[in-house]
């Protein structure tokens, strides 16, 4: 039983990580009809960001990710402008897009950065003992921050004249351009935000876990297969789906290996579109 609390609270930390990735793919797929298949590579570069500016310029990991997060936001604003702005809404041309992206953001790192693997630096030592759970400080932090951005995601879409606009353009691209909404400003802005919340979830896996080239391939597939089960388009969905494959990834390890828990959420994934073609909480 002890065991078994140990690896919900692992998942509980997986989860929120793959929350913060699918939301980024989410927001902008229900703002510009695209999947962004390079967005791993976002979270890639922004492991590398916060390692760079924590080891070399010495800043503080909370700095750092503040940091990664406003870089990677506007590399977003430069992808969605320059390379998928005229493919809104055309799924096939954007995928090409994003699979020449990700081969020129893998190689990009891997000259600029080597193929070694690198630690992105702790900012809090210790463990947290509750009972019998072990938690250390490090994966709480990671957590905490998972869930504190998804919080702020929130409150922006329901609280801010522009978080409502994106959800009229996600419910009604023509309807909301009638209306007078910025179509062009507010996909940059999804594409940015998307990319912000990557750059922080490369980050946080990255002071749990390696920093290398090809990282993004995991989160990628791991983000995909949360919008499915969640549902494309749902914010909600996603941070469900999350949860639901994060705690998959921590407690079956504990009784089988990774392999069978990547095996096992494929096949929830399978079952539930059988039974639900769009999703737990998709749209119709």
């Amino acid at each position: 039983m002890e065991g078994i609390l140990q690896s919900i609270a692992n998942g509980l930390v997986l989860g929120w990580i793959y929350v913060l990735v699918a939301l980024g793919l989410t927001i902008v797929f229900s703002i510009m009809r695209i999947v962004q298949f390079a967005h791993g590579e976002i979270y890639m570069l922004g492991a590398y960001c916060v390692y760079y500016v924590g080891v070399v310029l010495g800043l503080n990991v909370f700095e750092s990710l503040i940091i990664s997060a406003v870089a990677l936001g506007l590399v977003g604003i430069a992808l969605e402008r320059f390379f998928f702005r005229r493919f809104r809404g055309q799924v096939e041309s954007s995928i090409i897009v994003a699979i020449a992206l990700i081969l020129l953001l893998q190689t990009i790192a891997a000259v600029s950065f080597g193929t070694q693997n690198k630690w992105v630096p702790g900012t809090i030592a210790g463990v947290m003992v509750a009972g019998s759970i072990q938690l250390p400080w490090q994966r709480l932090l990671a957590m905490m921050v998972g869930i504190i951005l998804t919080l702020l995601l929130f409150l922006f879409i329901r609280k801010t004249k522009v978080g409502q606009a994106m959800v009229a353009i996600s419910q009604n691209l023509e309807g909301a351009a009638l209306q007078g909404m910025n179509i062009d400003r507010i996909s940059a802005l999804s594409m940015s935000i998307g990319c912000a919340m990557a750059a922080v979830a490369g980050a946080l896996m990255g002071s749990l876990f390696q920093v290398y080239p090809s990282m993004g391939s995991f989160a990628m597939a791991k983000g995909i297969a949360v919008i499915i089960l969640g549902g494309l388009g749902s914010i909600a969905g996603a941070v469900i789906g999350g949860l639901i494959i994060g705690l998959i990834d921590g407690i079956v390890p504990f009784f089988a290996d990774a392999t069978s828990a990547s095996i096992i959420g494929f096949v929830l994934i399978i079952l539930i579109l059988i039974i639900r073609p769009r999703g737990l909480l998709g749209q119709e």
